[in-house]
C-alpha cells in the first residue's frame, strides 16, 4: 500500500470519527436546548375546554398547555386518573372552575401544586333555575350588576337539578357570557405574570388582544339580539348553561332539565313547556353536541317544534360547528337569530 492511499485512510477515518462526534455534540447540543425550551414554559394544566382555551390564548408559546377532558367527553362526569395526578403534581399552575368537576375539584385541592386559579374565583356568580334571564335591560352598561337571582324552579314548582357545587349550588356555566369570560381572561392573564414575571409583558399583551376578541363578541350577541319577532325572546335548552348568556342580552331561557346535563325532567315540567312554548310563539328546542338530545326531540316533535343546536362549549369535536371557542359562540348567535326571528 502506498503512503498516499495510507494518508487517505486515515484522513478518511478522522473525518469519520470528527462528523460523529460532531453530531454527538450537537444533538446533546439540541437535547439541552429542547429541554431549556420545555423549562421557560409555564406549564398548565387546564380541567377542560374554556379553560384550556384561556391558558393557550394568553400564554401563547409561553405556557404548556395539558388539558384534563377530553374532546369529546361531557366534563361533569370526568375522573381524575393517576397519570392526571401525576401531571398535576408536576405543572406550575393549574387552571379550573371549581364547582363544575367534584373530582378536579379534590385532585387540585390534595396537590402540592404552587399556583391554583379558580376561574369562578375571578367574576361574580348566581343561582339559576330552569327559567333565567329576560332583564338584562336592568343592567348597567359593563354588566357588572347584573340581575339578581332569576331562577324560578322553586316558584313554579319545576325540579331543579343542579349539581352540588362548592359555591353554593351557583351556575358555573360564567364562560358563555363574553363579559363574564372576559373578566375571567384579565383574572389568569395577572395570575399568569405573577407566577412566571419574566413573560409577564406577553401574558399582558396577549391578555389585552383576548378581551378585545370577546368585547368585539359581545357587541356582536347584543346588536344581533336587539330586535326579534320573538317579543319575549323565549328558548327552550337541554339544560340551563344558558342563563348568563340570557340575561346579558335580554332574553329568557327555559331548560328541560336546570343545571344537570344528565337530568330527566318531570311530567309536569314537560306539559308546562309545551303550554309555554305555544304561549310564548317558541319555534325551535335547542340540542347539545355532547349530550343525548332524546329529550330534546321528544319534546320537539310533542309540541310541533324545530329542533337546532346551541353549543355550551364544553369542549370542541368534529361535530362542532367551529373550530374554537369565538367561531362556536359565533354559530350559537346565528342559531338564536333564527329561532327568535331576528330582524
Amino acid at each position: 500500500m502506498t503512503v498516499m492511499n495510507v494518508r487517505r485512510l486515515i484522513s478518511s477515518a478522522a473525518l469519520a470519527t470528527a462528523t460523529v462526534l460532531g453530531l454527538t455534540a450537537l444533538t446533546a447540543c439540541s437535547s439541552d436546548a429542547a429541554d431549556k425550551n420545555n423549562e421557560d414554559k409555564l406549564d398548565v394544566v387546564a380541567s377542560f375546554y374554556p379553560m384550556e382555551y384561556l391558558a393557550k390564548e394568553i400564554g401563547g408559546d409561553d405556557v404548556e398547555v395539558t388539558g384534563l377532558t377530553e374532546p369529546g367527553q361531557e366534563p361533569h362526569d370526568l375522573e381524575i386518573s393517576a397519570k392526571q395526578t401525576a401531571q398535576l403534581e408536576n405543572a406550575d399552575a393549574a387552571l379550573y372552575l371549581k364547582g363544575l368537576q367534584p373530582s378536579v375539584d379534590e385532585a387540585i385541592g390534595q396537590s402540592g401544586i404552587k399556583t391554583k386559579i379558580d376561574a369562578a374565583s375571578l367574576t361574580s356568580m348566581e343561582k339559576h333555575g330552569n327559567e333565567v334571564g329576560g332583564h338584562a335591560e336592568e343592567h348597567d352598561e359593563h354588566g357588572d350588576e347584573h340581575g339578581k337571582e332569576e331562577g324560578h324552579a322553586e316558584e313554579e314548582g319545576h325540579e331543579g337539578h343542579g349539581h352540588d357545587h362548592d359555591h353554593g349550588g351557583k351556575d358555573p356555566h360564567i364562560w358563555l357570557d363574553p363579559v363574564k369570560y372576559a373578566e375571567v381572561a384579565e383574572g389568569v392573564g395577572k395570575a399568569f405574570a405573577k407566577a412566571d414575571p419574566e413573560h409577564k409583558g406577553t401574558y399582558e399583551k396577549n391578555t389585552a388582544a383576548l378581551v378585545k376578541k370577546l368585547k368585539g363578541l359581545d357587541t356582536d350577541f347584543r346588536n344581533g339580539l336587539k330586535d326579534t319577532e320573538s317579543a319575549d325572546k323565549v328558548f327552550i335548552t337541554t339544560h340551563a348553561a344558558f342563563g348568563y348568556l340570557a340575561e346579558r342580552y335580554g332574553l329568557t331561557e327555559e331548560a328541560i332539565t336546570g343545571l344537570d346535563p344528565e337530568g330527566e325532567p318531570s311530567a309536569n315540567r314537560v306539559r308546562d313547556l309545551q303550554r309555554m312554548a305555544k304561549a310564548d310563539g317558541v319555534t325551535t328546542v335547542f340540542y347539545e353536541t355532547l349530550v343525548s338530545d332524546k329529550t330534546a326531540r321528544t319534546l320537539a316533535d310533542d309540541a310541533g317544534l324545530k329542533t337546532d343546536v346551541l353549543d355550551p362549549i364544553e369542549g370542541i369535536t368534529k361535530k362542532s360547528k367551529g373550530d374554537d371557542y369565538i367561531q362556536v359562540m359565533r354559530s350559537n348567535l346565528t342559531a338564536l337569530q333564527k329561532a327568535l326571528g331576528a330582524k
